[in-house]
Parts: structure tokens; C-alpha cells; sequence
């Protein structure tokens, strides 16, 4: 976790004293982000559906927490302290989609369920894809469906996020059946962690001066981002408790409540005309927001929930 604000810092200190002069590390985060996706999904395995179809109970309560009381805590938090339409696409955007990469990594720091964790991210990831549109088209306001740019946001999906997925899930099921390909699988488990590092960096690098220049317009989408923080883990451990679910098992739905997306949807906010791009600022905001309280919950989750 110490490489992810390392990256983040240095990134944001240089593109504060010496941005790039020219768009290419905006074209380059476009390559970066799909391999990083491919990586992370190739960690998702298919195989694992089975075993989280069969925790019936577990798999019920992990869905209600992030796809009808989360989107409702997020709907209340927006409308009370967001009033700029703009900025709540971004909200929506980023706390409507669950985390399926390093959630599971938080799980296991926090002493939660990690074979439950991986079991679930397969499904949190196909109910996410297939909800998200409707979501939006509930919640946001409808003079911004106006600004939309279809054929680039569509266009971005399926590079970025929907190719990847096949192509991991075509490795894992190949990894199935050549000993070679799942020796490949195996070792690109260690990719992640440097391959969001060097995105994060990017990303800062290239974004610093106007995550900072509109860093003063954000409070109120940090205030309920933090608010998100504090009240999801609570909301899931209370779930958990109604489920009947042991201690390991409320906490992997906690750490699964507060983390959110962040990097899948990221691609869809760069490819948002100029009109909308302050939402890939929310995006990276809620990012180093949900990155310091995750590195708080690992120690904090395993003694709220018992």
C-alpha cells in the first residue's frame, strides 16, 4: 500500500513542478489501464462462480449490500450534499460499481474471507456491467444525457475493459487445459501491484494541475465520499449479522461495500467530452480517499466486526 501512495505523491509533485508537455501520457494511460485490467481479471477466475453460487447466503447478502443498500446510501449522500449534476455523475460513476481487484488484497490484510472474496468478484463483476446503465439512467439528470458522446464511451468499453475481460477469461479457460498458459496466469498474479502503481503515477502525473485546481470545488463530493467510507462497512457487517454470516464473512462484505471500481470506470470518464471531465477528477479523488481508509480498515474492520 506504501507503493500506491508513494506512486500517487510522486506522480502529483511532478506534474506540479514539470507537467508533460505534450498529450502523450494521455495516450499511454489508455494501454496502461487495459493491461491493467487484463491482469486483474485474469485473477478472476470462472471457476470460482460455482463456489459463490453455492454460498447461497453469502453471495445474497454481498449482493443486497453493493446493488440495493449501497446505491441507496449513495443516492441519499448525493442528493443531501451534491448539488452539481456534474459532479454526482461522478459519484454515481465511482461508488455504484464494487471493487474486484484490490478489495481482495484488503480482505486479506483484514483478516476477512478471502476465499468468499474470490469466489464473489467474478459475479460482483457481470451484475456491475450489466446494472451500471440502469443505475445511471436512474440517477442522473437528464440534460446530461445531451453532453454524451455514445460512440467514444462505447468505444472506450470495449477496449479498455470489455476485450480484456474476454481475453482473461479465454487464458483462465485455456489456463484449464495447457499447463503452460496457467503457469502464465500464476505468474502474472504479482502484476497488479506494480501495474497500478505506474497508473496511478500516470495518471497524477498527468492530471496534477487540474486535480488541484479544482480540488476547492470538491468538498462537498470528499465530504461524501467520507461519509461513504465511514457508514458502508457498517451498513454490511449489519446485513451480515441479519444474514446469520460468521465474523470472516461480514468483513469480506465490509472491505467489498467500501471499496469501489475506481480504475474500470476510469476509462469511461476519460472518454466523457470536455464538458464532463471534472468527473475524472471525482474519480481520483475518491481513489486516495478509499486507499488511506482501507489502510485504516485493515487494522479497524477486524476489531469492529466479531
Amino acid at each position: 500500500m506504501v507503493v500506491y501512495l508513494l506512486a500517487i505523491s510522486v506522480g502529483l509533485a511532478i506534474g506540479l513542478i514539470a507537467p508533460p508537455s505534450e498529450g502523450w501520457l494521455e495516450w499511454l494511460i489508455w494501454p496502461l489501464l487495459g493491461a491493467l485490467l487484463y491482469v486483474t481479471f485474469t485473477q478472476t477466475h470462472l471457476g470460482a462462480m460455482g463456489a459463490a453460487l453455492a454460498d447461497r447466503r453469502f453471495l445474497a447478502v454481498i449482493l443486497v449490500v453493493n446493488f440495493l443498500l449501497a446505491p441507496a446510501l449513495v443516492w441519499l449522500l448525493t442528493c443531501l450534499f451534491v448539488d452539481d449534476p456534474v459532479l454526482a455523475l461522478g459519484v454515481f460513476l465511482v461508488l455504484l460499481v464494487p471493487c474486484t481487484d484490490w478489495f481482495v488484497t484488503f480482505s486479506q490484510l483484514g483478516r476477512a474471507d478471502v476465499p468468499r472474496a474470490l469466489a464473489a468478484t467474478p459475479i460482483l463483476l457481470i451484475v456491475q456491467i450489466l446494472l451500471l446503465p440502469l443505475y445511471l439512467w436512474l440517477f442522473t439528470a437528464g440534460d446530461l444525457w445531451t453532453q454524451w458522446q455514445p460512440a467514444s464511451m462505447i468505444m472506450a468499453f470495449v477496449l479498455i475493459i470489455l476485450l480484456p475481460l474476454i481475453a482473461a477469461w479465454l487464458t483462465d479457460l485455456g489456463g484449464r487445459r495447457y499447463g503452460a498458459l496457467q503457469r502464465w496466469t500464476e505468474t502474472m498474479a504479482w502484476l497488479p501491484v506494480p501495474l497500478l502503481a505506474v497508473v496511478l503515477f500516470a495518471i497524477m502525473l498527468s492530471h496534477a494541475p487540474q486535480v488541484v485546481a479544482e480540488l476547492g470545488t470538491l468538498w462537498s463530493v470528499a465530504l461524501v465520499f467520507v461519509l461513504y467510507l465511514l457508514l458502508a462497512p457498517w451498513i454490511a457487517d449489519a446485513a451480515g449479522r441479519m444474514g446469520g454470516l460468521p465474523a470472516a464473512a461480514r468483513r469480506t462484505i465490509a472491505f467489498s461495500a467500501a471499496s469501489r471500481n475506481s480504475f474500470m470506470i476510469l476509462p469511461i470518464a476519460l472518454a466523457l467530452p470536455a464538458s464532463l471531465q471534472p468527473v475524472v477528477t471525482v474519480i481520483i479523488l475518491q481513489s486516495l480517499i478509499e486507499l488511506v481508509g482501507l489502510i485504516a480498515f485493515t487494522r479497524l474492520i477486524p476489531a469492529w466486526v466479531r
